[in-house]
């Protein structure tokens, strides 16, 4: 049976946004405030309270029944490309948009072996030369072996925020990490698993299964 990520129903803020999200929500309370003594202040209450929307909205972190299966979606969004590796294993790059939801969880129950971060770029996450922007490495010690996952920043992501260490005990479809307004994770299938999911599938993060049977 599916479980439940957390005991807890609902939908919940994700953890690393308030950096951005309470000024944001401040400015638009100050300006609903001030716009019943002022035009100026009732016209400057629209944008700032729009953005605050926008910003909830942004950083929603659902609770989510996570699915059963080998490897899971690490991330909601667009399959990208699947691409043979040199070594065996396939690539599953998924895309997110500023529309996703930003929080990333482990694709497979096990141990976080490694987290690393690597300094980059910032070029449109779309774009082939994303593969050298600003990243974050995760290797875990699952059942199948070493998974390896990439959250890589994008033009506007340009924060990635890892929620667990190296040496984590992770279930499968926790959160692990965030990526401000979208970007692109990478997930790696060991040789001889194949991938159930094709280019252009909406996946959604602990629901999606992305390997085939």
């Amino acid at each position: 049976m599916p479980h439940s990520s957390s005991s807890n129903g609902g939908v919940r803020l994700a953890r690393g946004s308030s950096p951005w999200l309470l000024p944001t929500v401040a400015t638009a309370a100050v300006s609903l405030v001030c716009a019943r003594r002022s035009k100026k202040a009732a016209a400057l209450a629209v944008p700032t309270t729009a953005l605050a929307a926008g910003m909830l909205w942004f950083f929603r972190d659902p609770e989510r029944e996570i699915t059963q299966g080998r490897v899971i979606s690490p991330a909601d969004g667009v399959v990208q490309s699947i691409m043979p590796w040199a070594d065996g294993r396939t690539r599953v790059a998924i895309f997110m948009s500023p529309l996703n939801v930003h929080v990333n969880r482990a694709p497979l129950a096990g141990t976080v072996t490694s987290v690393e971060h690597v300094p980059g770029g910032f070029v449109p996450a779309f774009n082939k030369e994303s593969e050298h922007n600003e990243r974050v490495v995760w290797h875990f010690d699952t059942e199948l072996g070493d998974i390896e996952m990439i959250q890589i920043a994008g033009t506007v992501a340009r924060r990635i925020i890892p929620y667990v260490p190296q040496g984590t005990k992770v279930e499968q479809g926790e959160r692990i990490g965030l990526i401000r307004f979208g970007s692109r994770v990478d997930i790696y299938l060991p040789e001889g698993i194949e991938p159930a999911v094709e280019v252009g599938q909406t996946t959604t993060a602990g629901v999606t299964r992305i390997d085939r049977d």
